[in-house]
């Protein structure tokens, strides 16, 4: 009997090492979010009233990469936001060190969501959103006549003094280090083609490192990141292959036959 207890016990010890270390792992510092639906009032009034909110319960960040497609005004970027807000970032973009806002625009939604992070903490984060990047860039400028040389983590030079796609693609090979939570909000609106399949190389480099993203993103080649989770907005939010994408089947019925598409697209 004492054999059989000592066998159930070490095996039950072996078990839970391996659940624990499983834990340890999966090093997603995000798992997962939720809205509290019982604490809105309306979801008739916005941003509530967005597609992508509307029915929505939770979702969770299970991949090193999660993406979050949908149309213009879907509400994708609304999510991507409140979720960068409520975990600390500076609305307009940054790092959590940066506190400048140029104009309170963003939503309340953050107040309305549970975040489920993971046991460890990102030893480093940033939050990029297109629409504001000008913002952001003034900003490390103010703060490196403050404390000189802090230009040196995006590159050496004032993002201002870089073209748009020039300046994305520094933040992304030099201020990304790695062990990171980075939130990105439609990072190709300034990359070409072949800077956007740059950008998928330089993801995986910082995921081997231990880090994790989530994106918005309308790119087809950016989104095609393996073993990604993709959530598309269309009514509400469901989790789709690559290849169910609307951004995908449109890029390859488009490209398959161009000129059919062009003809009925010209059409008066």
């Amino acid at each position: 009997m004492i054999v059989i207890d000592d066998f159930r016990w070490n095996a039950e010890k072996y078990i839970r090492g391996e659940k624990f270390m499983g834990l340890l792992d999966n090093k997603q510092y995000l798992r997962s979010m939720e809205l509290k639906r019982s604490s809105i009032e309306s979801f008739d009034e916005y941003p509530f009233c967005l597609p992508a909110i509307k029915n929505l319960t939770s979702l969770k960040f299970n991949s090193k990469v999660t993406f979050i497609v949908g149309e213009n005004g879907a509400g994708k970027s609304t999510i991507l936001e409140a979720i960068a807000v409520a975990y600390g970032f500076n609305a307009e973009g940054g790092t959590k060190n940066f506190s400048f806002a140029t104009s309170n625009t963003h939503s309340q939604l953050h107040n309305y969501i549970k975040l489920i992070k993971g046991i460890t903490a990102p030893k480093d984060g940033f939050f990029l959103r297109a629409e504001s990047f000008y913002n952001v860039a003034t900003n490390i400028d103010d703060m490196e006549k403050e404390c000189p040389g802090l230009l040196c983590s995006y590159g050496g030079n004032s993002l201002h003094k870089q073209s748009h796609g020039e300046s994305f693609f520094s933040l992304f090979m030099n201020r990304f280090g790695g062990n990171g939570l980075y939130i990105l909000d439609e990072p190709e609106a300034a990359l070409s083609p072949s800077r956007q399949m740059a950008m998928i190389s330089r993801m995986h480099q910082l995921i081997e490192k231990g880090s994790q993203f989530i994106i918005s993103t309308h790119s087809p080649i950016i989104m095609a990141y393996p073993k990604a989770t993709i959530y598309q907005i269309k009514d509400g939010i469901t989790e789709v292959d690559y290849e169910e994408t609307d951004n995908y089947q449109i890029t390859k019925s488009f490209m398959n036959n161009r000129d059919k598409m062009l003809k009925i697209l010209m059409e008066e």
